[in-house]
């Protein structure tokens, strides 16, 4: 016995566990996929084509909420200099135009954020899995 109380015995009489075999990957797919990959690495055409297509979609998409959040933004202030009476309402005893501009904005941006990041990882999923294809 050692003189932490393990004893070596014991050990050495209790069986082995049998080995297992561990296949990780089918492997014509995996040749496909690292086909692709290897193109996107060497950078060949065709996986110049697949990048400019990825950032092209995510480009687009930015560039259509930027300008959804700029219409929504400038257009308020333009509604309450051309409205004034708009501007004037008011709910709950705070002006309209300050509940709007100075409180709302805030979540409707933290939700803007929310749907363009979500996006964004919709069109790098469609990537991967145009790549793994």
């Amino acid at each position: 016995m050692s003189p932490d109380g393990f004893d070596l015995r014991r050990l050495a009489e209790s069986p082995r566990p049998r080995r297992k075999r561990v296949v990780l990957a089918d492997r014509g797919h995996t040749r496909r996929v690292s086909r692709t990959i290897a193109e996107l690495e060497e950078q060949t055409s065709v996986g110049e084509m697949l990048v400019q297509q990825l950032v092209k979609a995510q480009l687009r998409s930015a560039l259509v909420t930027t300008g959804l959040v700029a219409v929504l933004l400038l257009g308020l202030p333009a509604l309450f200099w051309a409205v004034p009476a708009a501007g004037h309402a008011e709910v709950c005893g705070v002006r309209l135009a300050w509940l709007l501009l100075g409180v709302l904005v805030y979540p409707f941006l933290v939700l803007v954020g929310f749907l363009c990041t979500r996006n964004a990882e919709r069109h790098e999923r469609d990537f991967i899995h145009m790549v793994e294809q």
